[in-house]
């Protein structure tokens, strides 16, 4: 199977190459004039920041050009390549090139033909970071209305090809929802994710065994929703969460979504026990969003008082906390901490992810309650751990919806859900940290077809980062969903 999908990828690209070739037959441009305008490139991969397990940077160009060439020029080569109206660079030359430039900057100059007359734009680069990204996402694909969807899938994308496969589809569960895809220590040989419906349940997956959890009990009937792997992958922590839908009438937030109760509870997955601690199952509070951090003796999650709701939604402010977790006697701590205090930041924060490294925590920042992928105002923000100072990301945000976010395993990269094109499909968009801590411009994940984002009906969900290929399929997920008793917990 493996070896098929690499022939057929192999004929893809050598099929793109003698398009190229054939392109490249044209005359060479002539009378070249120089234009000040920006290039109007799509997707925008001007002045970014790769690595080199990255898919071709595919673009096009969004006015009427019918041919165009590409320089790209090196500090040890210079290929110039002959296109039409869409920049598809075959996939062994990129490869190779990246390769080759390792820790130089790619200068990038693009001269189009418009109705004749050949355009030479300003140069543009690609800083190529030896630093690479995890070498698999995984995502949602969901229609973004918020009356009704019909089709959900759970996909996992090779980063440095368009290789892209299905690993649950709820075409084959009943119709039924599926939500947040999550990863153990960034390895596909652990994840999990909730799948919801008569026969649902959490499918946990550790090297391919898949295993239905009923994360629910007596005293905790709410069951699982948001959650966390701890590092030794015996444990996860959950948000235990009643969710209700309301709509607004006025303004850009079309769809608000808020929690009646809301509290913490880690699952021992080898001795099938939820273990709860009264200072995260308040009458009082709404905790969501935990994390582990990285050393699994901490559980960051957020935090508010009870408000009113919906009439006081907008007093709904989440601040970031954390709690001590032993897992040796699998006890919670007896103390509280606060760390982003939202009432002194005027915001409600959410998805706290710290990096790998343990240096960073990168979270959600709206500017009232926890369902952000509606907030037009959404950024995320990163805080130094060591030293508490916020970096407001200016380089990484926009003016639309900035929200869900995964790290990368070596802390230089993460990935987030962003709306910035046109405010109502989410896309997956990169951004490289540097040794500093410094974060830069993002781009999108890129695509073979440069128009796949126009007319795709898709957004991409809850997009994570994994170092390793999934050992589950469709298939799998179908078979346990119809064949197998969900595991009690105690």
């Amino acid at each position: 199977m493996k070896e098929a999908r690499i022939m057929k990828e192999n004929i893809t690209y050598y099929l793109v190459w003698i398009i190229c070739l054939l392109a490249g037959c044209a005359p060479t441009p002539k009378q070249i004039e120089d234009t000040t305008d920006p290039i109007p490139m799509y997707p925008d991969y001007t002045d970014i920041m790769i690595p080199t397990n990255i898919a071709p940077l595919n673009f096009l160009l969004r006015n009427d050009a019918d041919a165009m060439q590409v320089t790209l020029k090196g500090e040890s080569k210079e290929i110039q390549l002959s296109f039409g109206k869409k920049a598809i660079f075959p996939l062994n030359l990129w490869e190779s090139l990246l390769e080759q430039e390792v820790g130089n900057r790619l200068q990038i100059t693009v001269v189009a033909r418009i109705k004749g007359k050949w355009l030479r734009y300003p140069s543009f680069y690609w800083q190529v970071v030896p630093e690479k990204l995890d070498s698999y996402i995984s995502y949602r694909l969901i229609e973004p209305g918020y009356e009704v969807w019909n089709k959900i899938q759970l996909c996992e994308r090779e980063i440095n090809t368009f290789e892209e496969r299905v690993i649950a589809d709820n075409k084959d569960t009943d119709g039924s929802c599926m939500n947040c895809h999550i990863y153990g220590n960034k390895k596909g040989s652990l994840s999990m994710f909730h799948l919801r419906g008569k026969q649902g349940g959490t499918l946990l997956n550790r090297n391919g065994h898949l295993r239905k959890l009923k994360l629910s009990n007596d005293s905790l009937p709410n069951g699982a929703v948001y959650g966390d792997f701890h590092p030794s992958g015996q444990f996860a922590v959950f948000s235990t969460n009643i969710i209700i839908p309301a709509f607004h009438s006025l303004g850009s937030k079309r769809l608000e979504v808020y929690d009646t109760t809301s509290d913490l509870v880690v699952a021992d997955f080898r001795k099938k026990q939820l273990i709860t601690s009264p200072l995260t199952s308040r009458k009082d509070e709404l905790e969501t969003f935990p994390t582990f951090s990285p050393d699994g003796n901490w559980i960051y999650y957020c935090s508010a008082p009870i408000q009113p709701l919906p009439d006081s939604i907008h007093n709904l402010k989440y601040s970031l906390c954390r709690i001590s977790f032993h897992k040796d006697t699998k006890e919670w701590g007896q103390r509280i901490e606060t760390v982003w205090d939202a009432q002194k930041h005027n915001g409600s924060a959410c998805h706290p992810k710290i990096s790998p490294d343990g240096k960073y925590l990168l979270f959600t920042v709206a500017d009232y309650g926890t369902f952000p992928i509606w907030h037009r105002e959404t950024d995320l923000h990163m805080m130094n751990l060591q030293t508490g100072k916020i970096d407001t990301l200016p380089a990484v945000n926009s003016d639309k919806s900035d929200t869900y976010h995964s790290w990368s395993s070596n802390s230089h990269w993460f990935v987030f859900a962003s709306k910035r094109d046109d405010g109502l499909y989410g896309k997956p968009y990169f951004s490289y940290v540097d040794s500093t801590g410094k974060a830069y411009k993002p781009f999108v994940l890129p695509q073979e077809d440069p128009e796949h984002y126009d007319i795709t009906l898709k957004s991409y969900n809850i997009p994570e980062l994994s170092t390793s290929e999934l050992p589950f399929d469709a298939e799998d997920v179908q078979e346990i969903y119809y064949d197998e008793e969900a595991e009690t917990f105690k």
